[in-house]
């Protein structure tokens, strides 16, 4: 299919994204920057400009076969004044109907549009277990996700088959929920927010696409569906599960009135309680990769990243010759295809973009006309506050078996990066990663390869490996 989706940029688009790539649809995602968007999403969707107009919407949504809408000004963060009030709802109800009324004026029309919502529409609800057929709250966010669902549910009288998400907290390793959260907790001093009872309706954004991936072509997907695991937390288990899974303590509460005061009237989006539970997913035997909230927490925080001195069998390279690396770095990852079709994947520069957190801000600055050895890509990304850039070399390049490219300007003393694809079978591949490496600085980066190169590299890996799952399985 040719799907139209908005919000790919974001934590739950980018997933999305590689996720539909899977299953072999074509993508075209609408939005405000085509350039950041490319860097972010790779060569894996085609990109349209939001700033075309109306005419152009009208001519992308008549060759679209699905819509995903995901767009949204994030709720959380932001004190809501009146002004932010009204682009919440210009941004959710507002750009809605301004889809659904691009629908109507086309003689083509999509089959589905699955549009986002939130576990918000409850209002806050203690400990009431909410099931799709409760009744909506009243408050500023249970408005605002009312009239969201009420423009996406105007494509309906088009024919069209509507699936609007009531998503819970989403954990991922690209930002999310857990991101705010993760410095207080690696530090100790993490907790519950406000008196630990309210209820976290959370799910892994293995699921969430999962979810978005069977509405866009399953029939059966209709109307309202709690997006949420079978297991909602209150705040007090969610941050002992937390601290379980960092081995840290997590006895430290967030005052209410703290997020009252410094967010005002928004903290509610945090405070509030919504024990939402997926019964219309469930009835439709949907199964959850992660429906615990501790095998979940596992899997986004655990690395399968070992990281060590190098040994004395290093490969023969005239590059490590010159720049003795220090560490080694090893990762591992299989995947249910050809290795063929993997590397091909993975030979492009511009998807490295896709398989790269999207806080570090990666933009390619110049790529060669063709991939082989000798080749060289300039880029430019971010490390915490620090801009940087990177320029590597491609050392080794053998297809559909491995490349290795080594960076001859960047922040490391040496970084040799080694892409193994290995055969399993027919239909099955075993992909290696193996960087050797050293910081600058002598003492000064072995001090800075403990406190902070490692944890950065486990999260830079960690996020590559989730991506390789969504986008291959």
């Amino acid at each position: 299919m040719r799907i139209f989706i908005t919000g790919a940029t974001g934590l739950i688009g980018r997933a999305v994204v590689l996720r539909l790539r899977r299953d072999g649809h074509t993508l075209a995602a609408w939005v405000r920057s085509p350039h950041k968007a490319r860097a972010l999403l790779g060569a894996e969707a085609e990109l349209i400009d939001a700033g075309g107009g109306e005419a152009q919407l009208e001519a992308q949504l008549q060759r679209a076969d699905a819509v995903v809408h995901l767009a949204g000004e994030p709720v959380v963060g932001k004190r809501w004044t009146a002004r932010r009030r009204a682009a919440l709802a210009a941004s959710r109800g507002g750009l809605t109907g301004r889809l659904v009324a691009a629908m109507g004026r086309g003689a083509r029309r999509p089959g589905v549009l699955v549009s986002a919502s939130a576990v918000g529409i409850y209002g806050h609800r203690a400990d009431e277990t909410l099931h799709e057929h409760s009744a909506p709250g009243t408050d500023f966010l249970a408005r605002l996700c009312t009239d969201w669902e009420e423009a996406a549910n105007r494509a309906a009288d088009l024919g069209v088959r509507v699936v609007t998400l009531r998503t819970g907290i989403v954990l991922g390793r690209d930002g999310g929920a857990l991101a705010p959260l993760l410095p207080l907790f690696n530090a100790g001093l993490g907790g519950p927010v406000g008196d630990g009872q309210g209820y976290v309706p959370w799910i892994h954004l293995v699921d969430v696409a999962e979810v978005i991936a069977r509405a866009v072509s399953d029939s059966t997907l209709r109307g309202p569906h709690n997006v949420t695991a079978p297991t909602p937390a209150t705040w007090r288990e969610f941050a002992t599960a937390v601290g379980n899974a960092l081995g840290r303590p997590a006895a430290i509460p967030v005052p209410a009135l703290a997020l009252k005061l410094r967010f005002g009237a928004a903290a509610a989006a945090v405070l509030g309680s919504q024990r939402a539970v997926p019964t219309r997913l469930q009835q439709l035997g949907f199964t959850f990769a992660f429906p615990e909230l501790s095998g979940a927490l596992r899997d986004v925080l655990a690395s399968n990243l070992e990281i060590g001195p190098v040994e004395q069998d290093r490969p023969a390279s005239p590059y490590l010759d010159r720049r003795a690396p220090k560490f080694v770095l090893r990762s591992s990852v299989r995947v249910a295809l050809p290795s063929e079709e993997v590397f091909a994947f993975f030979c492009r520069p511009e998807n490295l973009g896709l398989l790269t957190p999207s806080g570090m801000q990666f933009q390619i600055t110049q790529r060669p006309e063709q991939m082989g050895t000798g080749a060289r890509i300039d880029y430019r990304l971010k490390v915490g506050p620090l801009p940087l850039r990177w320029r590597t070399h491609i050392e080794q390049w053998h297809p559909g078996r491995l490349f290795v490219d080594a960076q001859e300007a960047g922040p490391y003393r040496t970084w040799w990066h080694q892409h193994s694809f290995h055969p399993e079978g027919t239909a099955s591949t075993r992909m290696e990663d193996r960087v050797y490496f050293a910081a600058p600085f002598g003492l000064l980066g072995r001090l800075a390869q403990w406190l902070f190169i490692t944890p950065q590299l486990k999260r830079i890996f960690g996020y590559r490996a989730e991506a390789i799952r969504l986008r291959f399985g």
